[in-house]
């Protein structure tokens, strides 16, 4: 296996950034402001990312999003808005249709990640690991590739090995996206 998950791109992907001298624009969305000055710090190391905002709840961020017309959004799955995380990463794909987003949680549940990546989200990074993964999921999703952290690329494996699917797991290996 190797150190990440990379997944066939989705529909629009081809229309995101592969390569060149323009950085890859970045929005952070979290809840929590000291999550998103760490994050930021963290990226503002980073040759050819620059983060062009920021967000504390769903509003804002379709606003940023609007606005900034990022590449990649980097987006906390937990943020407290009453929406589920299905339905709000359909309405940031809405905001920015060629917006990737990357979901960022403390969750590590391969169901949670099956239902972010079937509902749009090209990559998913534990909080816990970010400041080792957080920078490759970015790229990887600006050149049009999924991110999958690698303990939860293995736990997806293991269920698919075992067969245990749900309909989020089987729409998206059905779209050609096997985890």
């Amino acid at each position: 296996m190797t150190s990440h998950l990379r997944l066939a791109p989705t529909p629009g992907e081809a229309d995101s950034v592969s390569s060149g001298s323009s950085p890859i624009r970045v929005v952070l969305a979290d809840d929590h402001a000291l999550m998103r000055h760490s994050l930021r710090g963290l990226l503002d190391g980073e040759e050819g990312v620059e983060v062009v905002g920021e967000a504390d709840d769903l509003v804002s961020t379709e606003r940023e999003v609007r606005l900034r017309q990022p590449h990649v959004l980097v987006l906390d799955l937990g943020m407290k808005e009453g929406s589920t995380v299905t339905e709000s990463i359909a309405r940031l794909r809405q905001c920015g249709p060629r917006t990737m987003i990357v979901g960022l949680t403390m969750q590590d549940d391969p169901v949670f990640a099956q239902h972010a990546l079937v509902a749009g989200a090209v990559g998913f990074v534990s909080k816990h690991l970010a400041d080792e993964e957080l920078s490759q999921a970015i790229r990887a999703a600006a050149r049009g590739k999924r991110f999958v952290s690698p303990r939860i690329a293995a736990r997806l494996d293991a269920r698919r090995h075992a067969g245990v699917q749900d309909s989020g797991y089987r729409a998206a290996r059905e779209s050609g996206n096997s985890a």
